[in-house]
């Protein structure tokens, strides 16, 4: 449990200067790949150093319903880790569920894992913000936490693409325009 705590200071340190004016935005870890095409200078839209994704998991979703991590073998997917006390959390929810209205026919997944809270909480927190996608149980599953993370902090999101590299991460809110984009790129 110490373990957890440094690693949380050491995470909020980390956070508090990233909202330092750098010039550079962390949100974008794995974006470093620059290729020139026609003269052009264009961000790749996944790093060739890319981790795999871990799709070895079934999770209990807030309704009973399980999800089978296999299933999204092939499709963008937008992993959120969140909680229904968190504030940006709650800023975000509302985007992700327009994003799944409009690109889940194109092959997006969006999933949202709730790190701390039992099913009857996130069964609220469903019906208050009327999402559409589904919402697992992070509860006990430090298995799938450590898979993707570690997860340092709330909101954190993960992009992995269809050919189930983890290509982008936000730690923390980012805005929807670079929510967007990292969409439409992996699209």
């Amino acid at each position: 449990m110490k373990v957890r705590w440094m690693i949380a200071g050491a995470a909020a340190v980390l956070f508090a200067l990233s909202t330092l004016p750098l010039g550079l935005h962390p949100s974008h870890s794995h974006m470093s790949a620059v290729a020139y095409e026609g003269g052009l200078a264009t961000i790749a839209a996944c790093d060739a150093e890319a981790k795999p994704a871990d799709y070895g998991f079934t999770l209990e979703e807030h309704n009973g319903n399980a999800l089978d991590f296999e299933t999204l073998r092939g499709k963008v997917v937008l992993l959120n880790f969140w909680a229904t006390w968190c504030g940006p959390c709650k800023i975000e929810v509302p985007w992700f569920v327009e994003f799944t209205d409009q690109y889940k026919d194109d092959g997006l997944v969006v999933v949202g894992m709730s790190v701390d809270d039992p099913a009857e909480k996130i069964e609220s927190f469903v019906d208050d913000y009327n999402v559409n996608y589904p919402m697992v149980i992070g509860l006990g599953r430090e298995d799938f936490q450590e898979a993707y993370g570690p997860i340092w902090g709330v909101p954190m999101t993960f992009f992995i693409n269809r050919e189930g590299k983890v290509c982008r991460t936000h730690l923390g809110i980012a805005t929807r325009d670079e929510f967007e984009k990292d969409i439409k790129d992996l699209l």
